[in-house]
């Protein structure tokens, strides 16, 4: 009879881990790119995947407008899906702007003091939006089912003084957007974002687990977290609940060579052992004249991290 040790079962386990991982690669064939960041027109956006082999797009504004995708007309949105549908290209996710502004009863965290006539339009604006939030939760699902995505992004509103004291009512409303994701079959994804209530891993992990709605994961932007001063890895993305992680976002200057240069390769491996399997998406965030030429650059980086240059 054949004695199994402790040391078999963790070479065995050692073994399984590394052909997960072998399977689960992340490269080419996950990489995505938001069009707005990376052309100045739909078509060029669709060049642009075609150039690198890219089956997937992330959507936010429309290139070479300010128009979101999710509040175009109905007619347009078709088209547009039609117009990604023919050249081959899925959309990974949906880059909505969805309670990126402050809560109402709420106030932001503010650098310069705010004059009586701006806080005023402020708070009637934040008023608005928000009593429009689940109709605008409407109109995003509408256009996500039309163009084939599943995944949309979602913010924790403007940032406060001590954040976590607003988790409970944030949660709450969460909660409630996801419940009609849920019946709509589509996935809402909270972004961690450094001028909002959730911008570090640790902020992400507390408010998933505050809702925990199968409809709601998290849009994981690693340097957005860098403001808040976290240490993103190996420490701040230690802390996520991986199952969660349902898409990820690379900013240009995280790959090209700026100060802000991080260990892609590291988190790759990371996140391929630890069962990620959704997309990749570029988000440049370089502006300017440059924006586009950077994109370029940016994807080159990224496909040579993982082998496929």
């Amino acid at each position: 009879m054949t004695t199994i040790t402790r040391r078999d079962l963790f070479i065995a386990s050692l073994a399984s881990s590394s052909l997960f991982a072998k399977t689960n690669k992340i490269g080419r064939s996950r990489f995505s790119a938001i069009t707005d960041e990376i052309a100045k027109s739909p078509a060029e956006a669709i060049a642009f995947a075609k150039k690198y082999g890219l089956q997937w797009l992330e959507l936010r504004n429309v290139p070479g407008g300010k128009t979101v995708y999710n509040e175009l007309p109905e007619a347009e949105v078709k088209a547009a899906a039609k117009e990604f549908q023919e050249a081959g290209i899925k959309i990974s996710f949906m880059n909505t702007g969805m309670l990126k502004f402050g809560l109402p009863g709420t106030e932001p965290k503010r650098s310069r003091q705010e004059t009586p006539e701006n806080k005023a339009k402020r708070m009637a604006s934040e008023q608005k939006r928000f009593a429009g939030h689940m109709d605008e939760l409407d109109r995003a699902i509408r256009a996500s089912h039309i163009l084939g995505a599943t995944k949309i992004r979602v913010f924790a509103f403007s940032r406060v003084e001590e954040p976590e004291k607003l988790f409970p009512r944030i949660a709450d409303i969460l909660g409630e957007m996801s419940k009609v994701c849920e019946r709509e079959k589509v996935q809402l994804l909270i972004e961690n974002e450094a001028s909002c209530n959730v911008g570090t891993s640790a902020e992400l992990a507390a408010i998933l687990k505050m809702v925990p709605s199968k409809a709601f994961g998290m849009n994981w932007d690693p340097h957005n977290a860098v403001a808040l001063k976290e240490s993103v890895f190996p420490e701040g993305y230690s802390l996520l609940p991986k199952k969660r992680i349902w898409n990820v976002q690379v900013k240009g200057r995280t790959v090209l060579d700026y100060k802000d240069k991080m260990d892609w390769a590291a988190m790759f491996k990371a996140l391929e052992k630890d069962g990620y399997q959704g997309q990749i998406g570029l988000e440049t965030h370089i502006f300017g004249a440059e924006q586009v030429q950077r994109s370029h650059e940016s994807m080159v980086a990224m496909l040579k991290l993982v082998g496929e240059s």
